[in-house]
């Protein structure tokens, strides 16, 4: 019996020849020595419609404010509160109706900058309104808080600007600073650790709190480095710290954290093909999410049509594709209540990701897996007899009651694929059945490709070929 590594970290190389090996819409899991397999494959979470309002226009921004139990979002024009259960009420009106905002609240204040103007929702007082202190700078392009304060960059410039204590309706002409590395535009600025990251198209530093009413913020000596920020949109929340889409001098980008003060690389160099193969990267969007103990960055790059979610668990990549799309529909996400929110890039919905769903709001989600290539020591002929599956069966259900698992083979080291060969899983309770395929040929090589498209819980263990029974 020979057993098939079915798993590889990352995807396919530059060349089929090397590894055909691929993941969509799954993620994998290590198990201890001893079980029946060291790693194991799960398909992807699905998508629950959560909230949603008439209308076509996709959500430009949004955040949740924990002190009040509720989210708050930007559809078109206008500004929205979300409750608990997904009833959203329209609280204001924007000036600008496409574009992506930025969002950041104080505990009491939402700001809203989109890029024009910026705006402020008093969650006590429930009065919204746009800034109009002549001192607030013109073009902001990001916010966030930090020390008591709201810090914006603006678009085109190495200035960030501060407000004042707890009130992001009152700004002063001088209350701003440059970066001082290199005068890069700053694209972003974030909050991380307590800390304030001016992220530069060249560049990146650090500023801490320096404590000082005439210039509360101060430049972290010896924390600059020299890598830029490849996409506004591409920066979340990750672990305990931040990820992001960034570009070094030379013009390569890949995707990092942002361990300490330095940048530390989390694509793999198979992933920095694909990702730099693309011909724009500068609109890449990105959230995160935990799904039991893994950290799931997702990354969707809109004018190329792929998503890409980077298990931090496993340093693993896979593809996320939403059915009929080369893409997945989740264009950002954010965290409310117990949930994790991600907003539709094409229309005015809102959708919780679950573990325990199996379609995306009742679309299909189509799970693959390609395998290793899998050939003789000797690279002489190789004869497959029989190709069985290790996965969990008898998931069926009463509107699927005999779901199905394909099977497609390459014996060109993945560059054709043969016509797919469907298997049933197991109807409802049938938990001993086996999906297997026979006479499969003689090859050199071979790459084997399983795919699973109905709406039953996906588990595969492993795969083995010409097994003695």
């Amino acid at each position: 019996m020979s057993r098939i590594n079915v798993f590889g970290v990352g995807q396919a190389s530059k060349s089929p020849y090397v590894t055909a090996k691929g993941l969509q819409n799954v993620y994998c899991e290590t198990r201890p020595q001893g079980e029946k397999s060291v790693m194991v494959a799960y398909g992807t979470p699905g998508l629950e419609l959560f909230a949603s309002v008439v209308g076509t226009m996709p959500p430009r921004g949004a955040i949740s404010v924990d002190s009040k139990d509720f989210a708050y979002c930007v559809i078109g024009n206008a500004f929205f509160q979300i409750s608990g259960v997904g009833v959203m009420t329209s609280l204001g009106t924007l000036s600008t109706s496409v574009g992506r905002v930025s969002m950041a609240d104080n505990g009491v204040q939402v700001m809203i900058v989109d890029g024009t103007y910026g705006y402020i929702y008093n969650t006590t007082t429930g009065i919204f309104a746009q800034i109009t202190d002549p001192d607030f700078p013109a073009l902001p392009v990001t916010v966030t808080f930090l020390g008591g304060r709201f810090l914006i960059s603006l678009r085109g410039s190495g200035r960030f600007y501060w407000s004042d204590l707890y009130d992001g309706l009152s700004w002063d002409a001088l209350n701003f600073a440059n970066a001082e590395t290199h005068p890069d535009p700053t694209i972003a600025v974030w909050a991380s650790n307590g800390q304030a990251i001016l992220m530069g198209s060249r560049t990146m530093e650090f500023w801490g709190n320096s404590g000082a009413l005439d210039q509360p913020f101060a430049n972290i000596a010896g924390t600059a480095t020299e890598w830029g920020l490849a996409a506004t949109w591409s920066v979340t929340k990750f672990d305990n710290s931040i990820a992001c889409l960034v570009k070094n001098r030379m013009g390569q980008v890949m995707v990092a954290k942002i361990a300490g003060y330095l940048p530390s690389r989390i694509s793999t160099p198979d992933m920095d093909a694909i990702i730099n193969s693309y011909d724009t990267v500068n609109d890449a969007s990105a959230y995160s999410y935990m799904l039991g103990g893994h950290n799931m960055y997702v990354i969707s790059f809109p004018t190329a049509g792929y998503t890409w979610l980077y298990d931090g668990l496993t340093s693993m990549w896979s593809s996320l594709k939403s059915f009929g799309l080369t893409r997945h529909r989740a264009e950002f996400g954010f965290s409310f209540l117990n949930y994790s929110l991600v907003a539709d890039y094409a229309s005015s919905k809102f959708y919780k990701i679950l573990a325990t769903a199996t379609t995306d709001n009742g679309d299909q989600i189509e799970s693959t897996i390609i395998s290793e290539t899998v050939v003789s020591p000797d690279m002489d002929r190789l004869t497959v007899n029989k190709f069985r599956v290790d996965m969990e069966v008898g998931q069926g259900t009463s509107g699927v009651p005999y779901p199905q698992v394909g099977l497609s083979v390459s014996r060109d080291n993945g560059k054709t694929y043969g016509a797919e060969m469907m298997r049933d899983i197991g109807p409802i309770g049938d938990y001993v059945g086996v999906a297997e395929w026979t006479r499969l040929g003689t090859a050199r090589s071979y790459v084997f490709k399983l795919r699973v498209t109905d709406p039953v819980k996906f588990v595969l263990v492993n795969a083995m070929i010409n097994p003695r029974d």
